[in-house]
């Protein structure tokens, strides 16, 4: 697979942090069981990219190139036709049947094929209600190794995304996502890869996407920044809050010491990345998560963010401080979610 998330141990050891009951042991280590490979090994692998026939999901394209090129994979585009399809995508018409579908995708294989990359589609014929399922399943029928897509789709797509695809695709199986923020203006980015933002929180379960990181700098030669985000008193939720209101000069003091914490986990990945051959540096933040990413992102030139995601959509997302769908729309670089752990 691109991203294969095998049970070999990695070349790192990693170190528990904060724990929900307020205990900052950084001292006994946690080994991972994941492995990201990016080399091809045997058959050719695969990148499905579903397309709802509008210019805006074509914003993939540059990612879909650069990515197909490095790895000499395989290009899947794919498109299911809708039971009850709108009249239009982005004010666009909409792909309406078999034919129309297939003459679409045929075009935007020959501007693939005209890079030098192996491509071939797949027109689901049998309508379907649910596009989000119809893109999970074909997942696996097409033994996908990365699922390329737009944020903003339409039809099915056009639909909660988070809550609909990139859920269903990490709670159903390892693929990962590669998602495209399209600009305000409809126009497509440019694929660059330099610099990679990996969020941790010092948890084993949202580790995953550290290898996967590691891996795509080796290939790029990029940067990784690795970011840990401590709470504030003001940005605590939960019982925390709770805790943090009754007893702030404690709670403080909690923080505190959860960030010398976390300078010191910071400074253990950066080591373990750079003995793989790879520039980190890490980065303690403080305030609440997803916001200080923004500010992060608006201060400093990133190109991808790379986060393990349980998938979680809606309300349940936003219950439990998922990061990963909270970010979707309020970023504009590229996202690569990586299944995580079991907490």
């Amino acid at each position: 697979m691109l991203l294969v998330l095998g049970r070999e141990e990695s070349d790192y050891s990693q170190q528990q942090t904060i724990e929900r009951d307020n205990r900052h042991d950084f001292d006994e280590p946690v080994k991972q069981q994941r492995e990201v490979n990016l080399a091809c090994q045997g058959e050719r692998q695969r990148l499905l990219v579903p397309l709802d026939g509008s210019r805006l999901a074509e914003v993939v394209l540059p990612s879909v190139v650069a990515l197909a090129q490095r790895y000499q994979a395989e290009v899947i585009l794919l498109h299911i036709l809708e039971q009850h399809p709108p009249a239009q995508v982005h004010g666009e018409r909409h792909l309406r049947d078999v034919a129309e579908a297939t003459g679409y995708l045929e075009a935007v294989a020959a501007r693939l094929r005209a890079e030098a990359l192996a491509v071939s589609l797949h027109v689901h014929e049998n309508r379907e209600q649910n596009v989000a399922r119809g893109i999970v399943e074909h997942v696996q029928e097409l033994g996908s190794d990365l699922v390329v897509m737009c944020t903003h789709g339409n039809g099915g797509i056009r639909d909660l995304l988070f809550g609909s695809i990139a859920q269903q695709v990490l709670q159903r199986g390892p693929c990962p996502l590669w998602l495209v923020q399209p600009r305000k203006d409809g126009s497509v980015p440019p694929f660059k890869l330099r610099r990679i933002l990996v969020p941790l929180d010092g948890t084993p379960e949202h580790e995953p996407g550290l290898p996967a990181a590691i891996a795509l700098a080796r290939s790029f030669e990029a940067e990784l920044l690795l970011v840990f985000v401590i709470p504030t008193l003001a940005t605590l939720t939960g019982g925390e809050a709770v805790s943090g209101a009754l007893l702030p000069a404690t709670m403080r003091a909690v923080l505190d010491l959860a960030e010398q914490g976390a300078h010191a986990y910071l400074t253990q990945v950066a080591a373990a990345c750079q003995s793989q051959g790879v520039k980190a540096q890490g980065k303690v933040l403080r305030g609440e998560t997803v916001l200080e990413v923004v500010k992060l992102l608006e201060r400093q030139e990133i190109d991808l963010i790379v986060l393990a995601s349980h998938g979680r959509a809606g309300l349940d997302a936003l219950l439990s401080g998922s990061v990963a769908p909270r970010l979707v729309g309020r970023v504009t670089v590229p996202l690569l979610l990586v299944r995580a752990g079991n907490p």
